[in-house]
């Protein structure tokens, strides 16, 4: 029985207001539809949108008309075949009307329940095959599966062949233990899972009776997925909302498969999701519904609204450019408005940080705030991308993710391989150049620098994993030992991504220290399950020809690089974007997956093809982040969640920001190992050997994730900040800033706060803070207080902080 007779469900309907809601646009979902025989089914929903963006599920309140009863019949939200034919489906509402095309083929074929598409995914879809039960490593009380059937032959031998057949009972189906325990007709420790009265049931039941055939090799492969509707804007709690999920076949067929769907809510907060696939709004918020079948899953955005709210878009506000279009287009939908635009200093604080790693001096800015020209900001981010910290900083970011460190590349092969990607940077070449060489590269690490890449992992599973998390941005790793659990990534595709590198080899120079790299003519990988060799595949692609002694690697390089490349660009941009904005689209921008979709999906579609369009200029990518409104917006009032961008993310400075900050304020340098004095944080190479940055979460780069640059405050900060050694003997230096300034008898005490101020906040006191301060200064000890002062500057959260 379908939902749509249920009567919660036509409550909740009824009671949805419209009174201040007008209905513009009526859709029906999907909008083409195939019936492709006669088992065929194929649920519908009706969908309208108000003029103030919100939607509603109206499917009990149209209008339903078939043009013809003679190719299909309509029940319950639900079209079934009758004779093969084309016939219109309409849907009307008030004064809307929508309708579609229904297409019915094979009427008179009656195709059997197939092991593959609908046997294992009931068992997935009643968790038999998950971890916890029959599908962990060891499976359960005897009886194991592959995790989520990523093992369908084998499944198929272990349910019909173990256990001498007791499983499944093909003379009497009701006699097979696959029945009698998920029912509870014997006793099952893994509880009740299924019902004899259900679906998953009767398609079990059925394939069992017709002689539980095995149609793996038969059976039509599943190649995609769809979910309806692609997003949700609910206002208030209680409103409901069917989903439809249909998968895709390799011949060309389609299958409503949403009982056969796992479906969960990444928000249980803002909406649940039921299994029969209808969402339940609660509290105002986002969520993203995800639906999982096969190897593949989708998820659909869900924004929860405030009820009976009224909002106004700010009349003062209006998009710099694409980025701001995109995020003020849902800010809308949320019913949030934009934080107001940040002034000069905050924002010449925050692009000096951004773009630099530093802080700017006084005098720069001072004459930032003094500059009456309109286009200041612009021409001030142009001013920046053109000095020389920047190619540092852009240095700093890769050698982390390429995982530059001394312990796998020797201390000269680390030198050499950091200063080659500062040069890149330096002379701007463009990303997808410098990606390509790094895939391609051979020869000796310390004279071909590049060739470093294959040595900080060797393992072809290795480079791999590095390969797809640092360039595309996804974590492959789980499927070198089963189908990925939650995500498309097959066993199959990891081995297949892998061969692509499986004949890099390294060997020793004629200098001990150094590695030569190059590749051998042979060498295969096998999926370690199936025994099959693996042939070179892109990652959710397809299988290129190569030609005999052609290098894999330029093969993938050049699929990966190339501008339709469905991850690379997008996976760029996101990095640079999170840089400026302190989260991603996608967040964390290297776990790129279905269950962790972009916040703003078009907007992530564009900043890659921005980057593509502008030739991969990283540069010209960072003009028009710089450019936005929501980049130079204001902290904002009501702090929406940091993903809206509604306004600036707070976040605390990075070890290597902080300490250059210290440094630059108190103008007492840092000397760093083998740099001179004077150099910055963002120029030390090495990730190890000095503690401030260790302990604020400078990475030791033993990794490629993202995730090991810690930002969380620790005890161990505190500490270091309040009694550390760092900050104390810089605010005493005899040659530091403050003692200079009150060594001068021509520096007042105003002038020495208004310099302390804009070294470490880039603005003046307020009068309040000049009155307090000053206070405090002439009573005792002069330069005691002035200290005092200081340190409370070093220490305070507006100092620590990017706002």
């Amino acid at each position: 029985m379908h939902v749509s007779n249920n009567r919660w469900f036509a409550a909740a309907l009824l009671c949805a207001s419209l009174s201040a809601q007008q209905p513009t646009r009526l859709e029906i979902a999907p909008g083409d539809i195939r019936l492709d025989d006669g088992r065929d089914r194929q649920r519908v929903i009706a969908i309208v949108t108000h003029d103030d963006g919100t939607t509603r599920d109206v499917t009990d309140a149209v209008e339903w008309a078939l043009s013809s009863d003679v190719h299909a019949a309509l029940q319950d939200a639900e079209l079934t075949p009758r004779a093969d034919g084309e016939c219109e489906l309409s849907a009307t509402f008030g004064k809307l009307t929508a309708n579609t095309t229904v297409t019915v083929a094979n009427t008179g074929k009656q195709p059997p329940v197939s092991f593959a598409n609908e046997v294992i995914p009931v068992l997935t879809r009643s968790g038999c095959n998950a971890g916890t039960c029959h599908g962990s490593a060891s499976g359960k009380n005897g009886f194991g599966l592959s995790l989520f059937g990523f093992d369908r032959d084998g499944d198929h031998r272990k349910l019909t062949r173990e256990l001498r057949g007791r499983r499944i009972d093909t003379a009497d189906p009701d006699a097979s233990l696959i029945l009698l325990k998920p029912t509870g007709g014997v006793p099952h420790k893994g509880g009740k899972r299924l019902t004899p009265d259900g679906e998953g049931y009767a398609t079990l039941r059925r394939w069992i009776e017709a002689g539980a055939r095995n149609d793996v090799k038969q059976a039509p492969e599943l190649v995609g997925l769809e979910l309806f509707p692609e997003q949700a804007v609910l206002a208030g709690p209680d409103l409901l909302q069917r989903v439809v999920v249909r998968a895709r076949y390799s011949d060309g067929s389609d299958r409503d498969v949403t009982d056969l769907s796992i479906l969960s809510s990444s928000n249980e907060v803002a909406a649940t999701v039921n299994a029969n696939g209808v969402i339940r709004s609660a509290e105002p918020g986002e969520t993203f519904v995800m639906a999982r079948y096969g190897t593949f899953a989708l998820v659909t955005q869900v924004l929860v609204l405030p009820k009976d709210v009224a909002f106004t878009w700010p009349g003062d506000v209006e998009p710099a450019n694409y980025i701001d279009a995109s995020i003020f287009d849902k800010l809308g939908k949320q019913r949030i408005a934009p934080a107001a635009r940040c002034d000069d200093a905050t924002f010449v604080r925050r692009v000096y940080l951004d773009v630099l790693n530093l802080l700017p001096t006084p005098d720069e800015t001072r004459r930032f705030l003094a500059d009456d020209n309109p286009n200041k900001r612009v021409e001030l981010v142009d001013a920046l991308l053109e000095r020389p910290e920047f190619p540092d900083v852009w240095a700093m970011q890769w050698a982390e993710i390429l995982r530059i460190e001394p312990e796998q590349l020797e201390p000269k092969g680390m030198y050499v391989y950091h200063d080659w990607l500062r040069d890149a940077f330096q002379s701007n070449r463009p990303l997808d150049e410098i990606v390509r060489e790094l895939l391609t590269s051979k020869g000796g690490n310390f004279e071909q620098p590049q060739s470093n890449f294959y040595l900080v992992e060797r393992s072809t599973k290795g480079i791999a994993e590095n390969v797809a998390q640092v360039f595309m941005g996804i974590r492959i790793q789980c499927a070198q030992c089963h189908n990925h659990p939650f995500e498309r990534w097959t066993m199959d595709d990891y081995y297949g991504f892998a061969a692509f590198f499986n004949r890099v080899r390294s060997k020793r120079g004629e200098d001990p220290r150094e590695r030569i790299v190059f590749v051998t003519g042979g060498g295969e990988l096998a999926n370690p399950v199936t025994g099959v060799v693996a042939k070179p595949t892109f990652l959710g692609g397809a299988t290129p020809e190569i030609k005999r002694g052609q290098d894999r690697r330029a093969v993938v390089a050049d699929w990966l690089t190339a501008g339709d490349n469905p991850f690379f660009a997008k996976n760029i941009a996101n990095r640079v974007f999170a840089r400026f904005f302190g989260r991603g689209v996608v967040d964390p921008p290297d776990d790129v997956r279905v269950s962790n979709p972009p916040s703003h999906p078009e907007l992530y579609e564009q900043l890659g093809t921005k980057l593509v369009e502008y030739g991969y200029d990283l540069r010209q990518l960072i003009r028009d982040i710089c450019a936005s409104h929501s980049y130079q917006a204001a902290a904002h009032p009501d702090a929406p969640p940091a993903s809206t961008f509604a306004g600036v993310n707070v976040r605390r400075l990075t070890a290597e920001q902080l300490l250059d900050a210290i440094s630059d304020v108190t103008q007492v340098p840092t000397k760093y190992d083998r740099l001179p004095l004077g150099a910055r944080a963002t120029q030390v190479v090495n990730p190890t050997g000095n503690r401030f940055l260790g302990v604020f979460g400078r990475p030791a780069r033993e990794s490629a994730c993202t995730c090991d640059r810690r930002n969380e405050p620790t005890l161990s900060q505190v500490l270091h900040l309040i009694n550390g050694a760092t900050t104390t003997a810089k605010l005493r230096d005899d040659k530091g800033r403050l003692r200079r300034l009150l060594a001068s008898k021509d520096v007042s005490d105003d002038a020495v706060l208004d310099e302390l101020f804009l070294a470490a906040y880039s603005r003046m006191p307020t009068d309040g803070e000049r009155d307090k301060l000053l206070q405090k200064v002439r009573d005792g000890d002069r330069a005691t207080n002035w200290e005092d002062v200081f340190w409370a500057i070093l220490n305070s959260r507006e100092f620590l902080f990017t706002h």
